[in-house]
């Protein structure tokens, strides 16, 4: 295992993660940046209601993109562990 090997799929590992990690992080600031700014014009200071709104985005997120996440997190198992006989020897 050359470290070039290992960096490559250290990589590869970050760029799954990020990728997969996106939608979830981006709906939840939107919604949280929503939020924000409607409890800054209402003047409401309720964490209830910065809290159930955003939970409510990331399971709809979820439900959407789910299928799509897990199809690329498994792709990329089925990559490293069919390549591992070459990484090892």
């Amino acid at each position: 295992m050359t470290p070039e090997s290992v960096m490559t799929l250290g990589r590869t590992a970050l760029e799954i993660t990020l990728l997969v990690s996106a939608p979830v992080l981006l709906v939840t600031l939107v919604v949280g940046l929503i939020i924000s700014i409607f409890q800054a014009a209402t003047q409401i200071n309720d964490a209830s209601l910065s809290f159930i709104p955003k939970v409510i985005a990331v399971f709809v997120t979820f439900a959407i993109a789910g299928p799509w996440m897990l199809t690329v997190m498994t792709d990329y198992m089925r990559r490293v562990l069919t390549g591992l006989p070459g990484i090892i020897g």
